[in-house]
């Protein structure tokens, strides 16, 4: 079935496989109602924790954990497969729900509202020394916290949780510098449940105070129609020229990253129209997919929301939420950069043309529909500038959505919408939700066994040694044996950061890589923030990185063409977020807030790293003024390196070994050459 022919039911489809996240199952009639309810009470109890009461932090996380857990054993099932029809009603389930996952739900609740409930002073005194039935209530929230992981976000996650954990029971045998004293069940329950290291962790304090109401609000924004004005105006801005699909694929996307924390749902929601679009004008199936596969991605490091990772940084790094966007922004920038370099380079090769007026909306109309829905934005983002914490904006942002959604003549909400988006708000946080809290078993682990600072000296050690191997041999050994160490440090966790991002949300990503890959950055003498954007791109980049890689798989699913083919075409059309980490390692000034920030830093390392890119999408397109030959595009490719290298010697250097190929492209074309 072609693109063109997906209905919005098929499009649901294709999300719901390729993202577990979206994976519910149908309920009967009367638990549907239900469970609407306690969706729309659990999205009505956080704007009200959040805006207007002051709740204990213990119990506001207590009560997060309670509906997540809760509600994901009724919604998911223990195949983690989405399904439309309510199972055939059996002695055994009720409404299409086993009775098992029910006590599961019921237990759930209890075990996270146990500990929140106690006195504040008797949990004091049982700190370090817990009875029997907090073990046990411990015990359960811990079990079942993983298995809702498991059905909500697939089995990778809580497998990296049982590894750490058997790793802080077995610690006297694991190997070399990984090893230590160990721990017993009784001392890793109290850590993990009585404390507020483990699953009470700042992984679910940051879901319950901040990450709710974005993704609320981005619900919302779309309901009033923020995101069809996002569409509407990336096509009048780039429908025309050409490729202009492609081009309209990158801008909405783009637009939508501000308001979405989900690079598949991105995908899907642009992709439904986009991806037809490309394919008609002359793009393949493969390329167009990849196209909104990495363009969608590149929504996860868009502020104002990076995926929800920009409020885990607030807490770590302890700085307004304002820096975090700041530093964000031309990184990601340089992302939709290179994509459009490709694009654009790739349309120039094939011929290919834009829309035409008549397959364009005009402005003045999208703009007297749609106007009314950026206004919620407007406020969010202002408040946000002005130093209003996140959680303060994002209130007032919910505010604004209800007020326009209610009061817009042209796209008014009715009050079963209204109920409609609170519920489905609540439930697309359901899975997040469950995955930052098996986080917490990770950093609890982490906290209580040091590891994190062990693998940071295994892989400072590691590159080390291969630094100074390398350093022996000639025209390495031009680079110190430091530098080494520095740059392979940077490849060993970049590599790792993919692989452990793979299949994982990226808030949950984010949160573990800093907890285990971080502290090797800083044992480099990299910078906090430096080292946390670090990690967190590379995380970012598993959702295009073959073999699990969502973002492209969904694209596919909506193309037509094959899923692994169309990663590869993704990671390659991402070549800037592989590239920038490693810019803004070298030259922190392109995070714009970071220590030793000079304008003149930050302009040649810009300048350089555009180029760079530009360069880099030449090699891969085969393209510039005229076709490029293989060893071309090699060269080309070689020398943009130097380019995104900060410096200003090395920019030199690369502009008069590029200068040759640029003669020959102006040549070539101007003979109207062809290479084929």
């Amino acid at each position: 079935m072609s693109a063109s022919e997906l209905t919005a039911a098929e499009l649901a489809e294709i999300e719901r496989k390729y993202d577990p996240e979206t994976a519910f199952r149908a309920t009967g009639r009367y638990l549907g109602w239900g469970v609407s309810a306690a969706l729309v009470v659990m999205s009505v109890y956080h704007f009200y924790a959040s805006g207007f009461a002051l709740i204990p932090e213990l119990t506001h996380r207590g009560i997060h954990i309670s509906f997540v857990l809760g509600l994901v054993f009724v919604l998911f099932g223990w195949r983690n497969t989405p399904t439309t029809d309510v199972a055939p009603a059996v002695w055994w389930r009720i409404q299409g729900v086993p009775y098992l996952d029910l006590l599961w739900a019921v237990l759930a609740v209890g075990a996270a509202m146990y500990l929140p409930l106690l006195p504040p002073e008797v949990v004091a005194q049982r700190v370090g020394n817990p009875n029997q039935t907090d073990i046990f209530m411990g015990t359960a929230l811990l079990l079942l916290t993983l298995e809702a992981a498991r059905r909500s976000v697939g089995p990778t996650l809580p497998i990296i949780a049982i590894v750490f954990i058997l790793f802080a029971l077995f610690g006297p045998w694991a190997p070399g510098a990984l090893k230590h004293g160990g721990t017993s069940w009784l001392g890793l329950i109290n850590h993990l449940y009585m404390t507020n290291q483990g699953i009470y962790g700042i992984a679910i304090g940051v879901m319950a105070k901040y990450v709710f109401l974005f993704i609320l609000f981005g619900v919302l924004a779309t309901r009033i129609g923020l995101g069809q004005l996002f569409i509407d105006l990336a096509m009048v801005i780039a429908g025309r020229y050409a490729g202009g699909p492609a081009k309209v694929a990158i801008f909405s996307s783009a637009f939508m990253g501000t308001i979405s924390g989900s690079s598949i749902a991105n995908t899907v929601t642009t992709g439904a129209l986009t991806i037809p679009a490309m394919k008609k004008v002359g793009y393949s199936g493969r390329f167009a997919a990849a196209v909104e596969a990495t363009s969608s991605t590149g929504g996860q490091i868009t502020p104002p929301i990076l995926g929800a990772a920009a409020f885990i940084m607030v807490e770590y790094l302890e700085i307004p939420l304002r820096d975090i966007l700041a530093a964000a922004l031309f990184p990601a920038l340089l992302h939709y950069f290179g994509i459009f370099i490709m694009v654009h380079l790739e349309a120039k090769r094939l011929g290919l043309r834009g829309l035409t007026a008549d397959e364009m909306p005009k402005l003045g109309l999208v703009l007297k529909q749609h106007w009314l829905s950026v206004i919620p934005l407007v406020i969010l983002v202002y408040m946000i500038l002005t130093g209003r914490t996140p959680d303060y904006a994002a209130v007032y942002g919910i505010i604004a959505c209800v007020v326009v959604g209610l009061l817009n003549p042209v796209n008014r909400m009715t009050l079963y919408d209204l109920w409609d988006a609170l519920a489905a708000g609540a439930k697309n946080t359901l899975a997040v939700g469950a995955a930052a809290a098996t986080v917490g078993v990770v950093v609890g682990v982490v906290t209580l066994t040091g590891v994190g600072f062990r693998l940071g000296y295994v892989v400072v050690q590691t590159a080390s040694d291969m630094g100074a191997v390398i350093g022996q041999i000639w025209p390495f050994s031009f680079a110190s044996v430091a530098q080494w160490s520095l740059f392979l440090s940077l490849l060993l966790i970049a590599v790792a950061c993919i692989i452990m991002g793979a299949g994982i949300p990226t808030t949950a990503t984010y949160i573990i890589l800093v907890a285990v890959a971080a502290p090797a950055l800083a044992q480099q003498g990299i910078e906090p923030i430096v080292a946390h954007f670090f990690v967190f791109y590379y995380g970012v980049l598993a959702d295009i990185t073959p073999p699990v890689a969502l973002a492209a798989y969904a694209a596919a699913g909506i193309a037509g063409s094959n899923p692994f083919e169309t990663g590869n075409t993704a990671f390659r059309l991402g070549i800037a977020k592989a590239l920038v980490p490693f810019v803004f390692v070298y030259s922190p000034s392109l995070l714009l807030v970071a220590e030793g920030f000079t304008w003149a830093a930050f302009g040649v390392t810009l300048v350089g790293a555009m180029i760079g890119i530009a360069g880099l999408g030449v090699a891969f397109s085969g393209y510039l003024l005229a076709p490029v030959k293989v060893w071309e595009r090699w060269y080309i490719g070689l020398v943009s390196l130097l380019f995104v290298a900060p410096g200003l010697t090395t920019m030199a250097l690369a502009a008069v070994l590029l200068a040759p190929m640029v003669w020959v492209q102006v040549r070539r074309a101007r003979a109207g050459a062809t290479l084929a």
